[in-house]
């Protein structure tokens, strides 16, 4: 808006008044007017033409379009270059076309600061004690443009089971992927490159307790998160394959708006499911308060495609089906020899017990005792079934009347691509084996996963991964579940809430590749400790078994290139006035970035500055440290200073990355 005012005082006090106030119905009424020199002073300035200005081609030919409404619409706000970032500011509600519901029929969800970018980074110490840092879409399109342009990878690192303690990398070649960074800004830095090929993409953000990462005033604390998200739903979205899917777990607290926002990012006729995750019992301190005891999450699926999207069927392990009670003693002979008994007769023999003692003698065991005996016995249990003549062949119906022409013997009939028959007295055998699927690693009988989830429930999750990451860590089991459903063996899975690396220790036990982005720095500690351990098959727990995982593959670690984190760190370790006056001195000569909305050398000069504790002093430079700013652009690598900064093998890396395109 400065560069924009400063135009119109060009034109002397036509556009202000005397008391130097802006006359924004003149500046209005002369834009829809097309006033010749207004429009010609406007557009000869690079930041306006480049922002307002769109190239469309009619006819074979090349016509720039100036977008009016757009920076007219700057005009209509309160003032908000002064003290609003965004017309959203006051309430969050439905409207539509701009207006509030009451104004429009046709509803869509906004709320405040939803056209802008959240500046904030995942770290709790980004947000503590700030103003709401936002960036508005019209105002500070040059900005928000250097925010999210791609950035340089450094310290780029492959792990792999010859080198579990990494080697330099100089190339990419579509490997699995940690990048450590803010994980908007690592998001768009994959667009050029990923686009349109993730199949499926997990995140689990931040709940908006009230207790963690969002622990805002309560006036922004709704728009602060929708804002986080939505920026990061819209580039996710264009990283999806079109039959991809985003999962995304949430609880109560947001669970609406999550919904209200996938449905404006996605569509509303791509979301998928609501799924119901129970996971915790009812159990503990939860039940010493009165009311309902909050035992579960919810996993909200949208599709990138509904008509493309094709979900794989998923089995949960359901309770043995008890009609299977009938037991073949010599499974081995010809089955014209067969003999026939209970499985509970069986399982009582087995135990050298009368089946009147069982349960006496077993107690609670009983029932998981004569499950395993069942299980490991599949291929001699069976229940006697009649069939349907109106079902079945004609040679069948013939065998089934014979059979019960002739109750004493076995017949039997060779089914080409389908369970052959064994029939007696007019009945078939339906043998247990032939109803077992393997669910989790283990034989069970199946059904199909419905909307509630009870099932996912972990016995032993603090050893999963085997790092620890206290109420963090989502179950593998969980995890597993969802990659089945939503992608196929080598699909690429994406999940840029990261955490203790749950998603890629999964995904790359089950064949999938994978990017993860976190930027907190337990990820040395926790996330790519667990996935060196996941490669070399040490023990993980998790879904280990059930999958036989031995271990195996590569990933490439890499970090986005920091920019002025010199310069934090020696503030953060300054122990005097002095040296932290030195360090600022320094940024401002060495041009560090800063905080748009902040004029370092009036803070210096303001006496409630200089009358401030060095620790309070240390606190505000940190926070006026434009930490968006910490990542050095791609475009930036021309410059032989930055080279200078990195290793030739990180040079040459990052134009793989990027193939090489134009810095």
């Amino acid at each position: 808006m400065s560069t924009t005012k400063s135009i119109l005082k060009g034109f002397g006090k036509t556009y202000f008044t005397e008391a130097g106030l802006l006359r924004r119905n003149r500046v209005i009424e002369d834009l829809e007017a097309y006033t010749p020199m207004l429009m010609k002073s406007l557009l000869a300035n690079k930041l306006i033409h480049n922002t307002y200005t769109e190239s469309i081609v009619i006819d074979d030919k090349s016509v720039e379009i100036f977008k009016l409404n757009q920076f007219i619409e700057m005009f209509t706000y309160k003032e908000y270059w002064q003290d609003s970032y965004t017309k959203f500011e006051n309430k969050i509600g439905l409207t539509a076309g701009g207006k509030f519901i009451d104004e429009t029929a046709d509803v869509v969800l906004d709320f405040p600061f939803k056209d802008t970018v959240l500046k904030a980074g995942m770290k709790k110490e980004d947000q503590k004690d700030a103003d709401e840092p936002f960036l508005h879409e019209t105002i500070a399109k040059a900005e928000i443009d250097q925010l999210l342009e791609p950035k340089i990878f450094v310290n780029a690192t492959k792990y792999d089971q010859e080198n579990l303690d990494g080697a330099p990398v100089d190339a990419f070649d579509d490997e699995n992927l940690i990048i450590k960074g803010n994980n908007l800004i690592a998001l768009r830095s994959l667009k050029s490159k990923f686009a349109g090929k993730i199949k499926s993409i997990f995140i689990d953000p931040p709940y908006n307790t009230g207790q963690g990462s969002f622990n805002y005033n309560d006036n922004f604390n709704h728009a602060a998160w929708l804002t986080f998200i939505k920026n990061r739903l819209d580039i996710a979205k264009e990283l999806l394959t079109s039959d991809g899917s985003i999962s995304m777990t949430i609880d109560y607290n947001e669970l609406s708006y999550l919904l209200a926002l996938g449905d404006s990012v996605f569509g509303r006729n791509n979301l998928q499911n609501i799924i119901t995750v129970k996971r915790a019992s009812a159990s503990g301190a939860k039940v010493i308060n009165p009311g309902v005891v909050n035992v579960s999450d919810y996993l909200v699926i949208y599709s990138n495609n509904k008509d493309e999207w094709k979900p794989n069927k998923v089995f949960a392990a359901k309770e043995r089906d008890k009609r299977y009670n009938q037991f073949i003693q010599n499974v081995e002979a010809p089955y014209s020899e067969w003999e026939f008994t209970t499985l509970l007769d069986a399982f009582a023999k087995s135990k050298n017990m009368k089946k009147t003692e069982l349960k006496k003698v077993l107690g609670d065991s009983y029932n998981r005792l004569l499950d395993q005996f069942a299980f490991e016995h599949a291929d001699s249990i069976f229940q006697w079934v009649s069939l349907d003549d109106s079902q079945i062949s004609q040679e069948a119906r013939n065998m089934k009347y014979n059979s019960k022409n002739d109750p004493d013997n076995i017949y039997y009939m060779e089914r080409t691509g389908y369970n052959d028959y064994y029939m007696k007295n007019g009945k078939t055998m339906l043998f247990m084996r032939e109803r077992l699927i393997e669910v989790d690693g283990e034989l069970a009988f199946g059904t199909a996963i419905t909307d509630i989830w009870t099932d996912v429930l972990p016995n032993d999750l603090h050893n999963e991964g085997g790092v620890s990451f206290k109420k963090g860590k989502k179950p593998e089991k969980l995890i597993k579940r969802i990659i089945e459903l939503t992608s196929n063996a080598g699909d690429l899975v994406l999940d840029f809430f990261a955490g203790s690396g749950t998603t890629g220790a999964v995904a790359h036990k089950i064949d999938r590749k994978w990017i993860l982005i976190d930027q907190m720095e337990y990820i040395n500690d926790v996330l790519k400790t667990r996935l060196i351990r996941t490669m070399a098959g040490i023990n993980t727990a998790g879904i280990s078994k059930d999958v036989n995982w031995r271990g195996g593959g590569s990933f490439i670690y890499a970090e986005l290139m920091e920019k002025n984190q010199g310069y934090l760190k020696d503030v953060q370790h300054s122990e005097t006035t002095k040296q932290l006056e030195g360090v600022v001195h320094r940024m401002v000569e060495g041009g560090a970035d800063f905080d748009f909305r902040v004029d370092v050398e009036k803070v210096l000069q303001d006496p409630e500055y200089q009358a401030m504790s060095v620790d309070d002093k240390k606190q505000l430079m940190v926070k006026v440290i434009d930490k968006n700013q910490l990542y050095y652009a791609y475009s930036d690598m021309e410059d032989r200073d930055v080279q200078d900064l990195m290793s030739e093998s990180d040079i040459a890396f990052n134009k793989s990355f990027y193939e090489e395109r134009d810095m």
